[in-house]
């Protein structure tokens, strides 16, 4: 059901369907590869997302008419390509869910009816694709999580989440690369920094990547640079 409309003088969304998959995740994935291969479509920027891309082309270069024809070749051509390159590529994360990190435990627990330990092993034990990165740079929306341990965002927000948390809220996951505001349930942290500005865009993410938590010691997670501070301990200390 793939869409292309014009939301701007300069700028196109292009929908490729009305759910949120990893068939869908992979399309995108494959179609942001291929547009990037396109010099003649005068591409500026792309925001790939859930079910779409926003595409902004250079309106001094190419009058939309003839971009979105172009864009509409090199998106069949996507699609006949088959299965996407980077739906092959696997990023393994580790995380420490000790209770010093996990600040919302005691909640996810209550709220699921299972024991935390449960939980750890429900969440490290599944599969996550990459449906879309935005909020912040580096901050990636993971899906889907086990249906055993969905549960809503917290109903207000902490004022500072520290960065490298891993999280849950409904049916996603996601880590905050950096320390910010947040709602999601924390559930423990990485020691691995996900910004990278080596990267062009920025972090180790990539659409339609599969990711996979390893659940670390708390040794190992001190020992591959991940900090414990004071303020963890007070507030996880209140969390088990």
């Amino acid at each position: 059901m793939m869409k292309i409309s014009a939301v701007s003088e300069a700028s196109v969304l292009v929908v490729f369907s009305d759910m949120v998959s990893p068939d869908t995740a992979d399309m995108i994935a494959q179609s942001v590869a291929m547009i990037e291969q396109e010099s003649d479509l005068f591409v500026i920027d792309m925001v790939p997302s859930y079910t779409s891309i926003l595409i902004t082309y250079d309106l001094t270069r190419i009058e939309l008419r003839s971009f979105m024809s172009r864009l509409n070749l090199c998106l069949q051509k996507s699609n006949e390509c088959g299965q996407l390159s980077s739906s092959s590529v696997v990023i393994e994360l580790p995380v420490y869910y000790g209770k010093e990190v996990s600040l919302d435990a005691e909640e996810i627990s209550r709220h699921t009816g299972l024991s935390f330990d449960e939980i750890v092993s429900i969440h490290s034990s599944q599969e996550y694709r990459v449906y879309a990165i935005g909020f912040a740079p580096g901050f990636a929306y993971l899906g889907n999580t086990d249906p055993r341990i969905h549960i809503p965002r917290k109903s207000t927000p902490r004022l500072s989440v520290p960065a490298g948390s891993l999280a849950i809220a409904e049916q996603q996951t996601a880590i905050y690369p950096k320390s910010s505001p947040g709602g999601w349930q924390v559930i423990g942290r990485t020691p691995i920094n996900l910004i990278d500005f080596n990267r062009e865009n920025l972090t180790v993410f990539e659409m339609g990547a599969k990711v996979i938590f390893k659940p670390i010691s708390r040794e190992e997670y001190i020992a591959m640079g991940g900090e414990i501070s004071e303020a963890l301990l007070e507030e996880g200390a209140h969390n088990v």
